[in-house]
């Protein structure tokens, strides 16, 4: 196996046009949060709008890791306070039935080291889809997918519910034949899959200390593992999978594997094109950490008014050992702000960073 790249400031290439695209991209998104605000009377994220799993744990640092892997927060062991907040990825706040990707964004509270520029508190963001590549090779693509999604916010739900069933049946079809279309299960052709049984990815690289990395969340306990491909049954029920995870994180205590994948090649493994798959065979995901969720109810209105509207969760959250790299990520940054600043606004609501708990009191 080939080392591992190692990490400098020109493993990223920015791209032609990246500052319109970036502009281009805040407008679509600040676009759906005027319909989506006007709509609900309250501003949602433009995004994975809808929660459906608010829970707290601890993620474990683990000991005795090799050099490559013990890098930033993985350099020592030891144990963080983590907010997790499972989604799906529309901006509006739809019937469960209208399947699409599951997203997982994790905070990990009170990690050291130098902060990425504009990086307030203390903590380390992580953002994870169930699915190992991103739907788009570049910011053009994403932003023209990102159009497609937009124009079907605020029409009728059950035009909605029933192009979901429609493209569901389509992407079986492209999968039957050997592939499968991101498109088609951006816009509601994803399976209505139990999203505590599933794997996530960030899909994009991030700075790993001294290398480059993808990293992934895996289902380790039984608790999680007897739900991996399990369909959610939504007949009747808008709010099937949020009802779901609150009952079933009720039934035992939860443990994924935080998984590391070092770049090796950066022609195989391309930091620019996160639609190219990292094969496991050039470089397998190590686990670095374990993520512990406490039995708890997975899903409460307290919970939920508590993270949805006074938190963000960004790529750019966090410290330089972890900079988010590529050309999505340098897409995401300016539009996640603005989203995160309207939200604020609109709603009258300050969006703090949590602190730890050891610090709360003083």
């Amino acid at each position: 196996m080939q080392p591992p790249v190692r990490y400098s400031p020109d493993v990223e290439t920015e791209g032609p046009d990246e500052g319109r695209v970036i502009d281009e991209l805040s407008e679509t998104l600040r676009d759906i949060m005027e319909t989506t605000s006007r709509d609900y009377g309250h501003a949602v994220r433009s995004v994975h709008a809808k929660s459906h799993g608010i829970l707290r744990g601890e993620l474990e640092i683990l000991p005795g890791l090799p050099a490559e892997l013990a890098q930033g927060i993985f350099a020592r062991p030891g144990r963080h306070g983590a907010i997790i907040r499972i989604s799906t990825n529309p901006g509006d706040l739809l019937h469960d039935s209208i399947s699409v990707p599951r997203g997982l964004a994790l905070k990990v509270i009170g990690v050291e080291g130098p902060r990425l520029e504009g990086a307030e508190g203390r903590n380390q963001d992580f953002i994870f889809v169930n699915g190992p590549v991103f739907t788009a090779p570049d910011p053009q693509t994403f932003l023209k997918n990102l159009k497609l999604l937009a124009r079907t916010t605020d029409r009728a739900e059950w035009a909605k519910r029933g192009l979901s069933a429609v493209l569901r049946g389509a992407e079986g079809i492209v999968e039957a034949a050997g592939g499968e279309s991101a498109t088609l299960k951006t816009l509601g052709g994803a399976p209505n899959v139990h999203p505590l049984g599933e794997t996530y990815f960030t899909q994009t690289p991030y700075r790993h200390g001294d290398h480059v990395a993808k990293l992934s969340l895996q289902p380790a306990s039984a608790s999680l593992t007897r739900h991996s491909g399990q369909v959610i049954d939504t007949r009747g029920r808008p709010d099937a999978i949020r009802e779901t995870v609150a009952a079933d994180m009720q039934t035992g205590d939860a443990v994924w594997n935080l998984r590391v994948q070092l770049c090796r090649d950066l022609d195989r493994q391309p930091v620019e094109d996160p639609s190219v798959l990292w094969d496991e065979a050039d470089s397998p995901f190590v686990t670095v950490a374990r993520l512990h969720v406490p039995a708890q109810t997975g899903w409460t209105e307290e919970a939920a008014e508590l993270v949805d509207d006074h938190m963000r969760f960004s790529v750019w959250t966090g410290i330089q050992d972890h900079r988010p790299l590529g050309a999505i990520n340098r897409a995401r940054r300016r539009p996640y702000r603005m989203s995160a600043d309207f939200r604020q606004r609109f709603n009258g609501c300050p969006i703090d960073e949590p602190i730890p708990t050891a610090e709360a009191g003083t």
